[in-house]
């Protein structure tokens, strides 16, 4: 049987005591109904993972006894980072879970010209917490000891002013209208930005300037995908041609 996976924020140590912060707790209390003596396996983000045994299940907290540790690594090689434009509710907590199931190394929100969603700062503020455990939960789900990098919403103009990592890094911008698929492509680097427009596509100006600032259009086959499909497919290639999913 599978131990259930939880993420907590704060130093971890083998035959060490610990609170559980609010999150977990109710993970485990309010929602798994879990009961003291349970097994438990814990991680911070930091590497590895610890087998632990709840001690202490109640409505004021959950403490565990934390034990061995395992240097276990489930990281890609392939460092993916997806910058995805804004879509509505669900559907861009469909695409952040399923990128981050995949392996992603980085996830950086974009507003773009036909974006639906607006963020003014409060809610701006709101949907990062909110996405924030979207990519907790994928974690603890999918077996990563590492999360990763949520950046706060860019606009598109800055992630194009931001540029490459280096020469060689290869940037990528999904358009059905592009010449070339990712049979077509080489790629000399671990590290890969894939950007994905949103629910109406990213429109000529826009794929003008993508392409301006280094990104190659990419054709994903003769289907046109929804802006949540699109970014789990393509990621899902990319692992399997350069990355761990062919391990």
């Amino acid at each position: 049987m599978r131990l259930t996976r939880l993420y907590t924020p704060q130093p971890l140590a083998s035959g060490a005591t610990v609170t559980l912060d609010p999150r977990a707790a109710g993970h485990c209390a309010r929602v798994l109904r879990m009961r003291a003596g349970d097994a438990i396996v814990l991680f911070n983000g930091e590497g590895g993972e610890y087998q632990a045994r709840l001690e202490t299940v109640n409505r004021r907290e959950v403490r565990a006894e934390v034990g061995r540790f395992d240097a276990v690594s489930r990281e890609s090689s392939l460092r993916v980072t997806l910058y995805q434009a804004l879509a509505r509710g669900e559907r861009m907590d469909y695409a952040l879970q399923k990128a981050v199931e995949l392996g992603v190394a980085a996830v950086v929100p974009v507003l773009t010209r036909r974006c639906v969603v607006q963020l003014d700062a409060q809610k701006r503020e709101r949907r990062m917490a909110h996405w924030a455990g979207v990519v907790t939960s994928a974690c603890e789900q999918s077996g990563r000891t590492r999360l990763p990098a949520l950046h706060p919403p860019m606009t598109l103009a800055q992630v194009l002013e931001t540029g490459g990592g280096n020469d060689t890094q290869l940037r990528l911008v999904l358009d059905p209208e592009a010449q070339e698929g990712l049979s077509q492509l080489a790629n000399n680097s671990d590290e890969v930005d894939l950007l994905i427009g949103p629910e109406g596509g990213l429109d000529t100006a826009e794929i003008a300037a993508c392409r301006a600032a280094g990104f190659t259009p990419l054709r994903f086959g003769p289907r046109v995908l929804r802006t949540e499909t699109a970014g789990a497919a393509v990621i899902a290639a990319l692992q399997s041609r350069w990355g761990d999913l062919d391990h």
